[in-house]
């Protein structure tokens, strides 16, 4: 009850942002804001904040110890249903921007998440799963968001500008934009390095002032980084800084992601005064809806019906969608009317699934289900469970 307390005060507190920033663009008669120099740097800000949010869920130690299902969230889970969506928008509507567009709902929103992996809905090989899947798709989602724009871009002729950051729609701009993202990961890597030898470390025998000092120092630079990585647009460099560059931050991580979720929210409302485009954003939700149903049957072969069922019901969007709306509308005018709309379709579709599988579920708890065979085809046969980090952020 508690939970569903907290999830119902936070849905409404984005409503609220939404039709605040609404509002205030009806009353204030706002228009040309997403070609703002200020507004860009604020979206692409939310972008790294969220980003930096999903790369630190990512255990190195789980990737290795489960390869293959990492292997397969990635390829199936995000690149094969991207592709998929982007797809079907492409053939109906014949422009390359739906491209763009198909790619920027892709991912599993948190909420989705944390609703799936109640343990009297899903067993823990479901969560497992569920986890790494979520982990992995929201960079991804981003990085094939920002390539796509470029190669749309191209199709269209260059008629609208350049891709955002330092990517344009020139294999030579791809490659510079390629370069200095690598850079950008290289030399956090070595600013690591350098905390980690002067005695962040937790085995380090430093004192509790120097240890304190190391670990203040490591949040600012994190800080720099991430305006850096927003300013220059830096988001693969970011992604690969996350998987490393990762100072104790306790739960300021979900705190701030929660914050930019309500600041891109008011942004959103601020652009929806121009309209929607119900009919584009209806299929575009309903593309994503299915492209999900058709990935998540590889991904949870093997698995009890009733997880096979709540995760081919998972689809729901979220921060990443509407920050990625954000960020395309300068060079794809239109983008939030059409994400904003797929995203009401998406998530009222995974609500009325979750009830109607709620209604029917049977009973008893998924997690007293027997184990699978050693054999079990989804490759998970001893995998233990892997917390949802999500919407709690724990001690890193």
């Amino acid at each position: 009850m508690r939970m569903a307390v907290i999830a119902l005060a936070r849905s409404a507190a984005v409503v609220g942002a939404g039709l605040a920033g609404l509002l205030l663009a009806w009353a204030g008669d706002l228009h040309g804001l997403e070609s703002s120099p200020a507004y860009l740097l604020l979206a692409a800000t939310l972008l790294a904040v969220g980003l930096v949010g999903s790369t630190r869920d990512i255990s190195l130690a789980d990737v290795r110890a489960h390869l293959s299902t990492v292997l397969l969230a990635v390829t199936v889970g995000v690149i094969a249903k991207a592709a998929l969506i982007a797809g079907v928008m492409f053939l109906i509507f014949r422009d390359p921007a739906m491209l763009v567009l198909g790619v920027a709902v892709a991912q599993i929103d948190p909420l989705a998440v944390a609703a799936m992996s109640r343990p009297d809905r899903t067993s823990p090989r479901a969560r497992s799963i569920l986890s790494i899947w979520a982990s992995f798709d929201d960079p991804v989602t981003v990085l094939l968001t920002v390539y796509f724009s470029a190669i749309a871009l191209d199709l269209r002729g260059g008629a609208s500008g350049s891709a955002p950051g330092m990517l344009g729609n020139r294999p030579l701009d791809l490659l510079l934009g390629l370069g200095a993202n690598l850079a950008f990961a290289a030399l956090t890597w070595l600013l690591w390095r350098l905390l980690l030898a002067a005695g962040l470390r937790e085995d380090a025998a430093v004192g509790p002032r120097i240890r304190s000092t190391l670990r203040w120092t490591a949040v600012a630079l994190l800080i720099v980084l991430v305006l850096f990585a927003a300013w220059q647009f830096l988001m693969l460099g970011l992604a690969i800084a996350g998987l490393f560059f990762r100072p104790r931050l306790g739960p300021v991580v979900g705190r701030s992601t929660q914050a930019a979720y309500l600041v891109a929210t008011f942004l959103l409302g601020l652009l929806l005064v121009q309209g929607v485009d119900v009919v584009e954003g209806v299929v575009l939700g309903l593309a994503a809806v299915a492209a999900h149903l058709l990935v998540s049957a590889p991904i949870s072969r093997g698995l009890p019906t009733a997880d096979r069922r709540y995760l081919a019901w998972g689809q729901q969007n979220g921060l990443t969608a509407v920050i990625l709306a954000l960020v395309l509308e300068r060079n794809f005018p239109g983008t939030v009317g059409v994400v904003a709309t797929a995203i009401v379709v998406i998530n009222s579709i995974h609500a009325l699934a979750t009830v109607l599988l709620d209604r029917h579920r049977p009973p008893g708890r998924p997690d007293a289900a027997p184990s699978r065979p050693e054999t079990d085809p989804t490759g998970l046969p001893h995998m233990r469970e892997i917390p949802s980090t999500r919407t709690l952020e724990p001690e890193r």
